[in-house]
Parts: C-alpha cells; sequence; structure tokens
C-alpha cells in the first residue's frame, strides 16, 4: 500500500506508522503505539541484561616463602571464587632479590594447581611478566555442578 494511505489507516487507529526495514524493497511498515513499543523494548533489554552471566577475574598473590597456613588460607578463597564461577589469577610476587627463586614459584603454583584440581583446570601455564609470575584458572563446568549438588545434599 501507498505510504499515505498507510499514514491515514495509522491516523485513524490513534497509532503511529513505523518503519521497521527502511532498506527493503518495498519498505517495510507497521502501524503500532510507538510508545508501548519503546517500553516493551526497556523491558525485554532489562530481563536480558539481568540474566546475563559476568566472569571476573579474581587474584590470589603469593610470595616465593609464603608459609603453609597462609598458602591455604588463599586456597580456599580461590576455590570461593571459582565456585561462584570467576576466573582466578594465581601471581606470585618476587621482590628484590627473591626474583632469584623463580623455581620456588613455579613449585608454588604447581602446588596451587593441585590444591584446586577438582573444580578447575589451569587456563594458561605459568609465565613471568615482569617480576611476577602468573597463571589462569577457570572453572571446570561438570565438576562445578557436582560440587554444588555436594553442597546442597543434606548432611546426617
Amino acid at each position: 500500500m501507498s505510504t499515505s494511505e498507510a499514514l491515514r489507516r495509522a491516523q485513524e487507529m490513534t497509532s503511529d506508522l513505523i518503519e521497521i526495514v527502511p532498506n527493503a524493497t518495498p519498505p517495510v511498515a507497521k502501524i503500532m503505539d510507538f510508545g508501548k513499543y519503546r517500553y516493551e523494548q526497556a523491558k525485554r533489554d532489562k530481563i536480558q541484561k539481568k540474566h546475563q552471566h559476568v566472569t571476573l577475574v579474581k587474584e590470589v598473590r603469593f610470595h616465593p616463602n609464603t608459609d603453609t597456613h597462609d598458602f591455604d588460607f588463599k586456597t580456599r578463597h580461590a576455590r570461593a571464587f571459582i565456585l561462584e564461577g570467576n576466573k582466578v589469577k594465581a601471581t606470585v610476587v618476587f621482590k628484590g632479590r627473591e626474583i632469584t627463586y623463580q623455581d620456588q614459584g613455579k613449585e608454588l603454583l604447581v602446588r596451587f594447581t593441585e590444591a584446586i584440581a577438582d573444580i578447575a583446570r589451569m587456563e594458561q601455564e605459568p609465565k613471568m611478566e615482569g617480576r611476577q609470575m602468573v597463571s589462569y584458572f577457570v572453572p571446570e563446568k561438570a565438576k562445578k555442578k557436582t560440587v554444588e549438588v555436594i553442597k546442597q545434599q543434606p548432611k546426617e
């Protein structure tokens, strides 16, 4: 139908003529209430944004001579971050002459990897970035679900 006829029909219905696909031949238009359309679109966008999951990168920092209690404490925090669905960045920071003990840093990250291996996998092998040795860990989907099921079971 012609544009003028479509506009006349829209005015009769007290609605708006909205162009949906302007580049088509002929252009596609729809008769509807534009305010209601914008409201519903905003509502859909809000719901979609609500269901969107944002993955954060949480960092756990160590030193080459980190004691066992501190290591265990930080590992528990890292496990909690992974169970929440976040990535974990494990960093060994070398200060001053500690840079000569890179083998201890690598050993510490290997121990950390073994401690969280049941719920996470290593995304990036340990590598040096300046005076820091960095490794990334991501949650494993299948194992994460089984851990959640175990947590939800009632204790006897």
